[in-house]
């Protein structure tokens, strides 16, 4: 999990990464939910990666936004209350829980470090293969 640790890791403030609460949801969601295992795992993972994270921005009619963070133009920005729309209650709930943190002040974070965690693990600006190691 080389750059995703990476990626986490410098977002999270260096050392931290993914054992940090956010870094540790953030793993979750880039690299499919593996990481969380038992009931926490299935209800953060089921993304499916970054390509299941664009599906369900897609769904959600944000595809475009999800789009810009792959791609290697700029990243269009993510409001908290579209990232509710994207996720559903239950997901927020749930990562939120993981972070340890109110639904909303971990929207706000989420917002703030989904973009360029995103961009970060798509360097080519395509979303990688599930079977390639991230």
């Amino acid at each position: 999990m080389g750059l995703l640790d990476q990626v986490v890791g410098g977002l999270m403030g260096g050392g931290a990464g993914a054992s940090s609460p956010m870094g540790g949801v953030l793993s979750s969601l880039l690299g499919g939910g593996g990481q969380m295992g038992g009931s926490t795992g299935q209800m953060l993972g089921g993304a499916g990666g970054i390509g299941g994270l664009v599906s369900q921005f897609e769904q959600a009619g944000l595809g475009h936004v999800a789009q810009s963070w792959v791609g290697n133009s700029p990243n269009q920005p993510v409001s908290p209350q579209q990232l509710q729309s994207v996720f559903g209650e239950n997901q927020v709930q749930g990562m939120a829980s993981q972070a340890g943190m109110a639904p909303q002040d971990f929207l706000s974070q989420l917002s703030q470090h989904l973009p360029n965690a995103v961009h970060g693990m798509t360097p080519d600006g395509e979303v990688p293969n599930q079977e390639t190691s991230i």
